[in-house]
């Protein structure tokens, strides 16, 4: 064992999460471990739907086009559709804009959908190559697959804490290389430790962190035993006579399934129901071919990739978030059903809340009580998350398919045009989301200062832009053609509407020495556009690092103690 190497952020998994978290601190120059045994980014499709505001945090890090160019090909649909079988009788879709369509589409987009970034589908294992690549370029940035957080201590936490070393650098861990025939070991002494170790995360099983919500839920599809195939069907385009789409869902009383294309030509993510869990887990490879023709509808060649099972029927959110100077995000502390596509995205918006915070205390610029509001902030959304992606769980896996669907027959004809109407619904209730997308809010954070209105309430399907302290700011594009978004500061911005007549000029530097005082990277947005001054209903609005809005008024007498409550100071 080498003397201890020692850093600010050692970070444990090299998931959506950890990798997210190690590019909002590369970009913050933050010094960075990232360790995860696994021998690269993830192999495996995993999660498939990027969401628009993870989309506008990829764009704000600037890799959003990089990741809209990956996936699917630029024309291929993005439609769901609801069928019978694969290649059988479609039942419903709801069509969506290609990714070559997007960008301009957004632009033509109001009210619940006015956004900087449309969703964009691409499966997980695309994203995190393109995360790791980012986080790399940061020379504060050390990323090592390959190795495994073997131990860790938080010294922080013992009432005997004492020594300079153990006072800056409380966390003591060991970190081991896996698969090598001599493998090496490295103490590491870190200021904090992050738990981004997945839904089994030995960082949250060694805190004695419990699991709150619900799981086990049973239903005909999307509860218990599922098995995952990642498959390459070379024909299953060219003997498919339904239009294209990027994932289908099948509808039957034999079974229940769904794939999602992974690259647009020849990859899919298979996933079907299985009944009995034990033989789930005996299932071989001739048999997933088996399940793949039925739900085809037809005899079709599949190579396999992969295959493995997993558990539908999670609303899981972990009883805390923290403990002394460790902290859990993504999977280790939120663990979805699927539906929805909310557990990768929100997984991305701990990463985006914790950095920015963790930045500051590192820096100096807040007190270390500022991180308190990380669990604070995050762990309701996790529950709201998990609590709204259980009702599209439900939404789906309750229904019954009717014995006669598939048949040629008056009955037959009823029975689907039953499931048509039901089924169009549905696919609007999971997947047109704004509400879930953009409607978060951190509305009993210390950190938020309120102005006493009331924010639109909380729904799936309909989004009200608001500017209400503790959501996101309500998006605009320019006259120019850009987004608002586009030219907030990375860090602090404060927005300052309408036309100047020398009082908000006044206010205005009044919030920058107010920032200069705590040290904050701060950036003064100024527009004289009435259309702003309605849609924020204030001349001026202070954007939080995660572009969220902190406080809006209309005067800067309270400056200093505005910024010292919203940035921890």
């Amino acid at each position: 064992m080498t003397k201890a190497l020692e850093i600010d952020v050692l970070i444990a998994g090299g998931g959506p999460f950890g990798l997210m978290l190690a590019n909002e601190l590369g970009r913050r120059h933050i010094k960075c471990l990232l360790v995860d045994p696994k021998a690269s980014t993830a192999f495996n499709p995993q999660a498939n739907a990027t969401q628009a505001r993870t989309m506008e945090h990829f764009r704000r890090l600037g890799f959003a086009q990089e990741i809209r160019a990956q996936g699917l090909p630029p024309h291929h649909p993005t439609d769901i559709t609801y069928l019978t079988r694969f290649s059988g009788i479609e039942l419903a879709r709801l069509r969506l804009p290609t990714a070559a369509a997007a960008p301009q589409a957004v632009k033509a987009m109001t009210g619940s959908w006015s956004a900087a970034e449309l969703p964009h589908r691409i499966s997980q294992k695309f994203v995190e190559v393109t995360l790791r690549q980012h986080s790399e370029k940061w020379a504060s940035n050390d990323i090592r697959y390959g190795w495994k957080l073997e131990s860790f201590i938080d010294e922080s936490l013992s009432a005997s804490n004492a020594g300079s070393v153990a006072a800056s650098h409380p966390i003591q861990a060991s970190i081991q290389q896996v698969n090598s025939a001599e493998p090496a070991s490295l103490k590491v002494r870190a200021r904090y430790l992050i738990g981004a170790d997945g839904a089994r995360s030995f960082v949250r099983h060694e805190l004695g962190i419990a699991w709150g919500g619900a799981t086990g839920f049973k239903r005909n599809f999307m509860g218990g035993k599922m098995l995952a195939v990642y498959l390459k069907a070379p024909h299953f385009y060219e003997r498919n006579p339904n239009d294209r789409a990027w994932m289908y869902v099948i509808v039957n009383p034999e079974l229940r399934a769904f794939i999602m294309s992974v690259d647009g030509v020849s990859e899919f993510a298979f996933h079907v129901q299985m009944a009995d869990d034990a033989a789930t887990e005996a299932l071989t490879a001739e048999d997933a071919k088996r399940l793949f023709a039925l739900a085809y509808g037809q005899p079709i060649d599949i190579e396999i990739l992969s295959m493995a099972t997993w558990l539908a029927g999670h609303a899981l959110v972990a009883d805390n978030f923290q403990k002394g100077n460790i902290f859990l995000g993504g999977d280790a502390v939120h663990l979805f059903t699927p539906t929805g596509g909310l557990g990768y995205n929100t997984a991305v918006e701990d990463a985006v809340n914790l950095g920015w915070k963790l930045s500051a205390v590192l820096k100096g610029q807040a007190q270390p009580a500022l991180l308190n509001s990380y669990e604070i902030e995050r762990k309701p959304l996790a529950i709201r998350n998990t609590g709204y992606a259980r009702q599209f769980a439900d939404s789906i896996g309750l229904f019954d398919a009717d014995k006669a669907l598939e048949d040629i027959s008056p009955e037959g004809e009823q029975a689907r045009s039953i499931a048509s109407d039901y089924l169009n619904g549905h696919a609007r209730r999971e997947f047109n989301i704004p509400g879930v997308t953009f409607g978060g809010r951190y509305m009993q954070s210390p950190l938020i200062v309120a102005d006493g209105t009331q924010a639109p309430a909380d729904a799936s399907n309909t989004y009200i832009p608001s500017a209400c302290p503790g959501g996101r700011p309500p998006h605009a594009w320019l006259p120019d053609g850009s987004s608002l978004f586009d030219h907030f500061n990375f860090e602090w911005t404060l927005l300052v509407l309408g036309k100047d007549n020398g009082q908000l000029a006044q206010d205005a530097l009044k919030f920058s020495e107010a920032a200069s005082q705590c040290h904050l990277d701060f950036k003064v947005l100024r527009f004289d556009s009435q259309k702003l001054i309605d849609l924020y209903e204030a001349n001026l609005v202070l954007i939080r690092p995660d572009q969220i809005v902190a406080w809006r008024g209309t005067d800067a007498s309270q400056a200093s103690q505005i910024l010292k409550q919203a940035s921890g100071a």
